[in-house]
């Protein structure tokens, strides 16, 4: 069974994608151990404990410092003994600490199809913001694990989706969640916790 420790800043709507999915039997061999937010007011927090997660808030302001606070975090994973850490919509960069800590073992949720509108800046409905001011047909989501650069990482999956003449960033943020993010990340969980993933030379390759 694959421990799963959930990142989470905001609302948690890709944790509660997570969540439904484990229920419905479409993610297996995986739970959800803890959830973590540095947003004390993080709804996903209340997501969580709606189902008898462990819930935690671990904030950089209850720290001295960035390294402190990263020594927290990396210990209240250990402690969890999680065995896969996910990134849904957590606002915070992770450090080479955690990072080295879980090589190929901590997956990130991206709402573009990477290598377009991602790395330093791209996030939320910059995101959206960026890919309707660009003009493209065609956006969507990308899963992939997470190295010490941004958004750089081994790409597990990705999921198209059309963007309309009518968008707006908040219109295309909901359908980009909807068509894609609520798809792809549990269903990169369920390979993973299903030994269907690999890593080879910064490539992903996935078992039929």
């Amino acid at each position: 069974m694959l421990r799963l420790g959930v990142l989470v800043s905001g609302g948690g709507t890709n944790l509660q994608a997570v969540l439904d999915s484990i229920e419905k039997g479409e993610v297996t061999n995986a739970r959800i151990e803890v959830v973590i937010s540095n947003n004390q007011g993080a709804y996903a927090l209340e997501r969580a404990k709606k189902h008898g997660i462990n819930a935690l808030c671990i904030s950089p302001r209850q720290y001295t410092d960035r390294e402190e606070f990263h020594r927290a975090l990396l210990n209240c994973l250990r402690e969890n003994q999680v065995d896969l850490v996910v990134l849904a919509g957590f606002l915070v960069a992770i450090p080479p600490v955690i990072v080295e800590a879980f090589p190929n073992r901590i997956i990130n949720i991206h709402p573009s199809l990477i290598p377009s509108f991602c790395g330093v800046g791209y996030y939320g409905l910059h995101v959206h913001e960026a890919a309707l001011k660009r003009g493209v047909k065609v956006t969507g989501a990308t899963v992939h694990f997470v190295d010490t650069g941004t958004d750089t990482g081994p790409i597990i999956l990705q999921k198209a989706v059309e963007v309309k003449a009518e968008d707006t960033p908040k219109i295309l943020q909901q359908r980009v969640m909807e068509q894609a993010e609520w798809v792809i990340l549990p269903r990169a969980i369920d390979l993973i916790a299903n030994g269907k993933v690999t890593v080879t030379d910064g490539k992903v390759s996935i078992e039929d």
